[in-house]
C-alpha cells in the first residue's frame, strides 16, 4: 500500500495548522525580534515587523493553498516544485524542509523538556516525548488531529489567562509602543525590521503542514484553501494580541532584554508563571506533533521519487500512515536530543523555510488560469519578500543554510551518479 487515506476535514486541518503555528515560537520568537528592531527605538517597529511577516505568510499561504488544490498529494512544495519548475527545485525544497525541520523536532522536544522535566532529566524526557508523539502519529492521522485539537485548546486557554493577568495588573499602564528613543536611523532601522520579520515569519510557517498532508484531506480543492487561511488568520490574531500585551507590560527594551518575555511579563505572580510554563510545554508538544506528521509526509513523497530511500515510501495497511518514514524520523530525533543541544543551533531552519516558500511562490506563479484561485501579484510579492527576508537574516544562519543546501546537492548528485553507473554496467 502506497497511498494515504483521506480522513481529515476542515476542522482537523485547521487544528493541525494552528498547532504548528501557535507552538513554542509564541513564547520565544518575540525576544530576538525585539532585539533586531531596537535601533528603531519604538514598539511600532516590532508591530511593523509582525505585520510584514503576516503579509508574507498570507502571500505564501495563498500559493500553498492554490498548489495543494491542484496537487492534493503528500509532500507539499517538494511535489509542487517538481511538477511546476523541475526535479531539482522540488528536491531542494524537500531537502531543506526535511533536514531543517528534523532539527526543529529535536529543538521542540528539548524546549518541552526544559519546561516540564526535573533538572538533569531534560534529555530523557525529551526522548520520551518524541517516542510518544511518534506513536500517536503511527496510529493514524485522525488521532494526530484529535490530540492537536486538545493541545491547541490548552495553549489558547493559557494565552488568554496570561493576557488577562497582565492587563488586569499595574504593570501594564499603556501599550508602550513609543517606550524608548530611537538610537539609530535609516538603513539600520529598515534592516532591523526586515530581520525581525524574518524571525517572526518562522513562527507563522506552520500552515505548510496542511499542504504537506494534502493526500489525507477530504475534498482538497475546497478544504485546503479554507483551512490554510483560517489557521493563518487565527495565528495572526493571537500573535498580535501577544505582541501588544508584551509591549504594554515590558516595552520594547524589556522584551529584548529577556529570553522568556511571557514569563517576565507575569514575574510578580508565581501561579501565572506556572501557567506560562505549562503553556510553553504544551505548545512545544503541539509543534512537535505537527512537525513529525509533516516531515513524514514529505519524506514519503521524496522516497516515492527516489530522492530518499524507497523503502520509506511504505504506507501502513491498517493505519494509513507513512510508518517507516515516521519511525526513521523518531530514531534520528531521539539520537539528536540525546547527543546534542540544537535549541541555539537551528538558525538554518529559517533560511530553509523561506527558500521553501520561495519555491512554492515560483511554482504557483506558473499555474494556468483554470487552477488560479488568487491574484498572481500575491505570488510575485511572496517570492520577492521571501528572498529579501533570507538575505537579512543573521549572517551565521544564512551561511549555515547555504551549507545545508550544498550538502543536499552533493547527496543527490552522488545518488544520481551511482544510479547511472548501475544502469550502464
Amino acid at each position: 500500500m502506497t497511498r494515504l487515506a483521506r480522513r481529515l476535514g476542515t476542522k482537523d486541518a485547521v487544528a493541525i495548522g494552528l498547532g504548528s503555528m501557535i507552538g513554542a515560537g509564541v513564547f520565544a520568537a518575540f525576544a530576538p525580534a525585539a532585539r533586531a528592531v531596537l535601533p528603531a527605538g519604538t514598539g511600532w517597529a516590532l508591530l511593523g515587523a509582525l505585520t510584514l511577516a503576516a503579509l508574507v505568510a498570507y502571500a505564501n499561504a495563498t500559493s500553498s493553498a492554490q498548489l495543494a488544490a491542484q496537487y492534493p498529494v503528500a509532500g507539499g512544495t517538494y511535489v509542487y516544485g517538481r511538477e511546476r519548475l523541475g526535479e531539482w527545485w522540488g528536491y531542494l525544497a524537500g531537502w531543506g524542509f526535511v533536514v531543517g525541520k528534523t532539527a526543529s523536532c529535536a529543538a521542540m522536544a528539548l524546549t518541552f523538556a526544559a519546561y516540564a522535566a526535573p533538572p538533569g532529566w531534560e534529555r530523557p524526557v525529551a526522548a520520551v516525548a518524541v517516542v510518544a508523539l511518534a506513536a500517536v502519529n503511527y496510529r493514524g492521522v485522525t488521532r494526530t488531529a484529535r490530540l492537536t485539537r486538545w493541545i491547541v485548546a490548552l495553549v489558547l486557554l493559557v494565552l488568554a489567562t496570561w493576557t488577562a493577568v497582565v492587563w488586569s495588573g499595574a504593570a501594564a499602564p499603556s501599550l508602550g509602543i513609543g517606550a524608548v528613543t530611537p538610537t539609530d536611523g535609516g538603513w539600520a532601522v529598515a534592516y532591523g525590521v526586515l530581520q525581525a520579520a524574518g524571525l517572526l515569519f518562522f513562527a507563522f510557517a506552520g500552515y505548510a503542514r496542511i499542504a504537506t498532508m494534502g493526500e489525507e484531506v477530504r475534498d482538497p480543492r475546497r478544504t485546503i484553501p479554507r483551512a490554510v487561511l483560517l489557521a493563518l488568520g487565527g495565528a495572526v490574531v493571537v500573535y498580535t494580541v501577544v505582541a501588544l500585551t508584551l509591549l504594554g507590560s515590558l516595552g520594547l527594551d524589556g522584551i529584548a532584554g529577556t529570553t522568556a518575555p511571557l514569563a517576565a511579563a507575569v514575574d510578580g505572580s508565581p501561579w501565572a508563571g506556572v501557567v506560562v510554563r505549562v503553556g510553553a510545554a504544551a505548545a512545544s508538544l503541539g509543534a512537535l506533533l505537527a512537525l513529525v506528521a509533516g516531515i513524514g509526509r514529505t519524506s514519503l513523497a521524496m522516497a516515492r521519487e527516489g530522492d530518499l530511500p524507497r523503502w520509506l515510501s511504505a504506507v501502513h495497511p491498517r493505519f494509513g500512515v507513512p510508518h517507516r518514514a515516521e519511525v526513521a524520523l523518531a530514531v534520528v530525533v531521539v539520537a539528536l536530543v540525546l547527543a546534542v543541544d540544537l535549541r541555539g543551533a537551528i538558525g538554518f531552519s529559517s533560511v530553509g523555510v523561506l527558500l521553501y516558500y520561495a519555491v512554492a511562490n515560483a511554482s504557483a506563479w506558473t499555474q494556468t488560469p483554470e487552477h488560479r484561485l488568487y491574484p498572481r501579484v500575491l505570488q510575485g510579492f511572496g517570492l520577492v519578500a521571501c528572498l529579501v527576508l533570507v538575505v537579512t537574516l543573521p549572517v551565521g544562519a544564512v551561511l549555515t543554510g547555504v551549507g545545508v543546501f550544498a550538502v543536499g546537492v552533493l547527496v543527490r548528485w552522488v545518488r544520481q551518479r551511482r544510479s547511472r553507473t548501475g544502469s550502464t554496467s
